[in-house]
């Protein structure tokens, strides 16, 4: 699977889920994809300002997506061209 196509996967399940879920929920949402790919995803789109990544006081880290204006993906496909993702 390409990274593009990855991160489309997690912020689209991030989207349909809610504003907030936790690292294994969003694990969960895409049982198509490792722990790892999720992970990348979840740090390149926090990274560009897509989603926000927090630790709560119980350890546990929480994701907060800010959904996108409603035409398709919010972030520019050139965005991760050069992208270490």
């Amino acid at each position: 699977m390409q990274v593009s196509a990855m991160i489309d996967r997690v912020y689209g399940a991030l989207e349909q889920f809610g504003t907030t879920c936790s690292m294994e929920e969003v694990v969960g949402l895409c049982p198509d994809l490792t722990w790892n790919q999720v992970y990348l995803a979840i740090d390149y789109l926090n990274k560009t300002g897509k989603v926000s990544v927090t630790l709560d006081p119980d350890r546990t880290y929480t994701v907060k997506v800010y959904p996108s204006a409603g035409e398709g993906s919010q972030y520019s496909r050139q965005d991760h061209v050069h992208s270490t993702v």
